[in-house]
């Protein structure tokens, strides 16, 4: 168990605050390297300044990311002011990565950073000095630093005594981060040449270089392959190797366990174990070998057929979010959606819901709108002419309250030029006490195949995340005649006016989306892919993406969990041209990574995992683990040897005091 970082008074030692940006400056010669400077003023003269190794977590106080970043000590000194404060100046040399860090790297001066550590296990600088000390006059320590690596292990030098390390660095292009290095030996290598030797890390630090020097001990930071090579090599001469691993983290203190590698030892934390180990114990895992790009002459082919429709891009706009195709044509350029859904249209006009609609919260939206649309005919005759002139394929988003309005839509939809209908069975069943239709696989199948008899359009079925399961819902739209699955549509989610006392929506419940929704749309949409590949090929059906998605990235992960295309919604709101970005981002990463057509990137992230249960699986286990509670048998077997008993004997009563059975 972790001790707490506490002094003799129960304080804490380590310091959890804002601070101020003091100085940040893009480092020259470099796109995405920038230097930043703060300076921390502790509460308590027990409170741990840095040391060599250890890293801050820091993120800008008008962040827009959840999380700190974990970002390694360059440099740093301790000093007092007038008032006799302590006080730290810390210097962090950071690669421009992503959004945290690229909010770190372009923040102004005198804002405000909030700031936690110093964390982490720091390099073994007392073994180093002990090694200097016996070695006067020789570099027997070889240090190793590659791109932003550079930065923890020139903060180890600094601790080191001038002349009595080799310092071998290695970048793509020019140098940066060696200020405060004085080596015996600086050697350097750049990719392009521009600096000392030109090519990788083993150019200089070759098996036959380190064994000449006769190294007693090596420690290196930099990228995974870069670490690999040091820790072959170090483990071939015998010699003793440290390394600094990255990770990403969320709590940095060790509590969450989310950021463990595999080690000889089992799995350790990043944050707490590290993130400097004996290299001897990481295992690293196998090198993974990235896609060669496309020909300077060759163009990826984004178009996708869904149901017999070409889409010339996968992009959808998504139902509800883009009316009829008219009012986004002020900001953007419309025609480059692939395609647009109207928005959802029952066969009689709705008002919609009265009160509050709108609600922005964390990660996203809530809205209760109510399915207000002028009604089937009206869209027809006024609306569906307007965006056939688009240019983007035109899908007509059904809804209804009951089957004979369903099926009446559908007969008018049939006779017109809509390109294909997208049948939302979210919608409630008024005369099923309200539930949903996609709900279950039976009034699905009900629902859908009542709609399929009256029209010959290509039906693409739209369903609901609220149901308990989605496959056998998919199977049973499939088996009523189907053509395509969309999903997800909204959460449900509740909001609570807090200065009222009551729920912020008339409806109680509203639907929820944004970016937050991502990760459980991906899950539902990579499960029914899934299962609907168990099929024989000609039953299989396509499978459209909606849940969270905003970005080219975005859209990537859901094609390669199997999507065929995907449908955006919310992020409109920000971003008009998010059509045009996510197509654009879509060819840069096929033409880079080499896939000529969307259908060589589909599905490849669909691999076979245990800890998914098929359709009717958990009906069985339950009825497994029922019979067993009546029958008085063992359900889990104690780790003393013990049997715990389902029932509430004296063995079974026991059960929570072993400690051996309780799972968090």
């Amino acid at each position: 168990m972790d001790l707490a970082e506490i002094d003799e008074n129960g304080k804490g030692l380590l310091f959890f605050g804002n601070t101020k940006v003091e100085r940040l400056e893009k480092i020259e010669g470099q796109p995405n390297v920038y230097l930043l400077q703060t300076t921390i003023e502790l509460e308590r003269p027990t409170q741990l300044s840095p040391k060599s190794g250890q890293f801050y977590l820091i993120r800008s106080a008008k962040s827009a990311v959840n999380y700190n970043r974990p970002i390694s000590v360059y440099h740093a000194e301790e000093w007092i002011n007038n008032e006799g404060k302590k006080k730290v100046t810390v210097q962090f040399m950071m690669l421009e990565k992503g959004r945290g860090t690229g909010e770190l790297c372009h923040m102004t001066l005198w804002d405000d950073i909030s700031v936690i550590g110093p964390l982490g296990t720091p390099w073994p600088v007392e073994e180093c000095q002990e090694i200097a000390r016996k070695n006067p006059g020789k570099s027997k320590i070889c240090i190793v630093g590659g791109g932003i690596g550079v930065a923890p292990v020139a903060n180890l030098a600094h601790t080191l005594p001038d002349g009595s390390y080799d310092f071998y660095a290695a970048f793509k292009s020019g140098s940066y981060g060696l200020e405060h290095v004085k080596a015996n030996k600086l050697a350097i290598t750049t990719d392009d040449g521009s600096c000392g030797l030109k090519g990788m890390l083993p150019c200089a630090l070759s098996k036959e270089a380190i064994k000449e020097a006769g190294y007693e001990l090596i420690l290196a930071c930099g990228p995974t392959p870069a670490l690999v090579y040091v820790k072959a090599v170090a483990e071939e001469l015998g010699i003793k190797c440290y390394i600094s691993m990255e990770h990403r983290m969320l709590c940095g203190l060790g509590a969450c366990l989310g950021c463990t590698l595999e080690t000889t030892e089992g799995l350790k934390r990043c944050c707490k174990d590290g993130p400097v180990f004996d290299a001897s114990k990481i295992i690293f895992e196998k090198t993974f070998r990235r896609r060669l790009p496309l020909e300077k002459d060759q163009e990826p082919d984004l178009s996708v057929n869904i149901a017999g429709v070409h889409f010339k891009n996968p992009t959808i706009a998504s139902a509800g979010t883009f009316a009829f195709g008219q009012n986004f044509r002020g900001v953007s350029d419309v025609a480059a959606w692939g395609g647009i859904a109207s928005k959802g249209c029952t066969y009689e006009p709705r008002e919609g819901n009265h009160g509050e609609r709108s609600l922005e919260v964390a990660g996203g939206n809530m809205n209760s709108i109510g399915l207000q649309n002028p009604g089937i005919p009206t869209f027809i005759k006024e609306l569906l002419p307007g965006m056939i002139g688009l240019g983007p394929v035109v899908i007509a988003n059904l809804a209804g309250s009951d089957i004979e309005s369903y099926v009446e839509g559908a007969k008018l939809l049939d006779k017109t030029d809509c390109d294909m209908i997208e049948l939302n069975i979210s919608c409630p069943n008024v005369k099923a006490a309200g539930l949903a239709w996609g709900l279950s696989p039976d009034t699905a199948y009900y629902c859908v195949s009542a709609v399929r008899a009256v029209t010959k359009k290509p039906l693409m079925v739209k369903l609901s995340p609220n149901a308990p399961d989605n496959r056998p819902i998919a199977l049973a739209c499939i088996k009523a005649g189907a053509d395509a699955i969309s999903l997800i549509n909204m959460v449900h989610g509740v909001a609570i006016d807090i200065e009222k006392g009551k729920p912020f929506f008339n409806n109680v419940h509203a639907g929820y989306s944004g970016p937050g929704l991502k990760p459980l749309a991906l899950r539902i949409v990579y499960d029914v892919v899934e299962e609907i590949n168990k099929l024989p090929p000609e039953q299989r059906i396509p499978v459209v993406g909606i849940g969270g998605i905003s970005t080219w990235q975005d859209a990537v992960e859901f094609i390669m969990a199997g999507a065929s295309a995907i449908e955006i919604g919310q992020a409109q709101f920000t971003n008009p041209n998010v059509a045009i970005d996510v197509v654009e981002g879509l060819r840069t990463f096929m033409k880079t990574h080499g896939y000529h057509n969307l259908e060589e990137m589909r599905g490849i992230a669909q691999v076979k995992h245990p800890t998914v249960l098929g359709p009717g699986d958990e009906r069985a286990k339950y009825a497994e683990l029922k019979s067993m509670i009546l029958a008085d048998k063992p359900i889990v077997s104690n780790l003393s040897g013990n049997n715990v008993k389902a029932s509430g004997t004296e063995d079974g009563a026991s059960m929570g005091n072993s400690g051996n059975v309780c799972v968090n």
